[in-house]
């Protein structure tokens, strides 16, 4: 894990940004980290997997539910013949 000063990464944005490209840079404040720089690419791939998780959770919360109140799913085909759509 690399960690630098917010006071001595002032100077060195660009190394900064190649050291990304490897992996986080966390950047500290009294020794904690404070922010991290990282990648574009791997912004963009954590943000889709975030999305890509939260509607997992989101279907699992839906079973769950349907469980609990002992309801029956209706089967997606007799949804699609119902709208018109087969």
């Amino acid at each position: 894990m690399t960690e630098i000063a917010i006071t001595d990464a002032r100077g060195r944005l660009a190394s900064i940004i190649d050291t990304a490209r490897r992996g986080p840079v966390y950047l500290t404040r009294r020794n904690r980290p404070v922010a991290a720089i990282i990648d574009a690419d791997q912004l963009s791939q954590l943000l889709e997997d975030a999305d890509e998780l939260a509607d997992i959770r989101a279907v699992d919360a839906a079973w769950e539910e349907t469980e609990r109140l002992g309801e029956t799913p209706i089967p997606w085909e007799d949804v699609k013949r119902d709208l018109g759509l087969t």
